[in-house]
């Protein structure tokens, strides 16, 4: 069995270098907990990537990511380019090529509630409470691949949307296989009634739904999943869908469960893969500690799963929600008592090397106190 692992590590703008610490912090304290190693590998992308080479991913960064067992990155985007709209560079550029290079056909986003958190929530708590989904999106093709143009004089421009049936198919089957395992129920999410390409969607699932007897398989329009979402989101089990409507409805099921700090993405592809939270780049709270690094530790996770090291993959989970469910938590979580990014990441790797036989005075976690004895 495989133990020793390159990883390459894309920190990216804004809060992503402060979160992406705490996972290489935590993937060391795996490391010794389990006896694997991780050589971490930099490389620059997005803004800081443009700043400093006029590239929103350079040639090295590409090449460190190509050769490396799987990527961990942090955030990208800066307010320099969301408020210039005559940016004709912008470090998104930078992301989607990476996902285009690396092949990184599908993504996957878990939503999870957590019962210590479920306050937290915009939602009724007899709504939410024992929600967990699983959405795949597909994420190299649809709008954001198709050609575009702009004709500034005319003020006219168009973004096309395309896809094939090969593009479809590979994350539809990865979506069934996920459905199996779980609640056995898989819902595509379209918008068939207009759009053609929602129409291929359909029938591309049709046409594979024979091979997986044991899944129920739904359909469901974009506008009334939005909807269905707030309002009962345990309806859902596994969710498939494109491109730029994956990107909408994970959004939104992200305030499900009380903070967009708690939500970890996997995107895969036939021979590499990546790991990120799902959170932007927060540029306001850069540098100032509160960032929660709980997406991207989940994100951690998952790329060791990913890299067949499921018990270290529980271990971790298991360590991030002890100090979910004993309130060890940044302040978006708990404005009352709360701690720093590393102090949370800090806890979770001690506990993942200690348990509870650690410096940290667990008894005293659980009611406030100091946690230092």
């Amino acid at each position: 069995m495989k133990t020793s692992f390159n990883i390459a590590v894309l920190p990216g703008d804004g809060i992503g270098p402060e979160v992406v610490n705490e996972s290489t912090k935590i993937l060391n304290a795996i490391g010794e907990a389990f006896n694997y190693t991780f050589e971490f590998t930099y490389g620059l992308m997005g803004a800081e990537a443009i700043f400093k080479t006029g590239n929103p991913l350079p040639d090295e960064t590409l090449q460190i990511c190509k050769e490396s067992d799987a990527v961990l990155f942090g955030a990208i985007g800066d307010p320099s380019f969301d408020h210039n709209p005559d940016a004709k560079v912008r470090p998104e550029q930078g992301l989607l090529k990476l996902r285009k290079e690396l092949g990184l056909f599908a993504n996957i986003r878990p939503l999870k509630t957590y019962s210590s958190l479920i306050d937290k929530s915009p939602l009724k708590k007899e709504i939410i409470e024992g929600a967990d989904i699983q959405i795949f999106r597909e994420l190299v093709s649809g709008i954001y691949f198709g050609e575009k143009f702009t004709d500034d004089e005319a003020g006219y421009a168009y973004d096309v949307c395309k896809y094939n049936r090969d593009e479809i198919a590979p994350i539809v089957h990865m979506a069934f296989q996920e459905a199996q395992k779980r609640r056995k129920k898989l819902t595509l999410i379209d918008k068939a009634n207009v759009l053609d390409t929602s129409r291929l969607w359909r029938k591309v699932c049709k046409e594979i739904a024979p091979e997986y007897p044991d899944v129920e398989l739904d359909f469901m329009f974009v506008d009334n999943a939005a909807m269905q979402l707030i309002l009962n989101p345990k309806q859902f089990d596994v969710i498939v869908t494109e491109n730029m409507f994956g990107d909408i409805i994970s959004d939104e099921a992200s305030v499900i469960g009380g903070s967009i700090g708690l939500l970890p993405s996997a995107s895969i592809g036939n021979e590499n893969a990546l790991f990120e939270p799902i959170h932007g780049s927060y540029p306001q709270a850069k540098g100032k500690g509160i960032a929660n690094p709980v997406a991207s530790v989940l994100s951690t996770a998952m790329m060791l799963d990913y890299l067949g090291l499921g018990q270290a993959a529980e271990k971790l989970r298991q360590s991030v929600e002890y100090a979910i469910e004993n309130k060890y938590v940044t302040v978006d979580l708990n404005a009352e008592q709360h701690y720093s990014t590393s102090e949370v990441g800090s806890f979770i790797a001690d506990y993942i090397k200690y348990s509870e036989k650690s410096y940290y005075n667990f008894e005293n976690v659980k009611i406030g106190k100091s946690t230092i004895v």
